[in-house]
């Protein structure tokens, strides 16, 4: 009875580490998810600006993060 008793601790410890590693995993995925969609909407933003205020700087911009258009080497 004891040695069973012992057997479901262990089995309850080893899957609350797993279910907390688990957790932190997504977690830091979803953390990294968010920050990316932030920096991409400030950059969206930076780029409508330089389109409203210059708009020929903004299709440059656009030519060089495309990769298409002349390059200046």
């Amino acid at each position: 009875m004891i040695r069973t008793l012992v057997g479901y601790a262990a089995v309850g410890v080893i899957g609350f580490v797993v279910v907390k590693l688990l957790f932190s995993i997504v977690g830091l995925a979803l953390s990294l998810l968010w920050t990316l969609l932030w920096l991409a909407a400030i950059g969206f933003l930076f780029y409508l600006v330089l389109k409203l205020i210059n708009p020929d700087a903004a299709r440059r911009v656009r030519e060089k993060v495309s990769g298409r258009g002349k390059s200046d080497s």
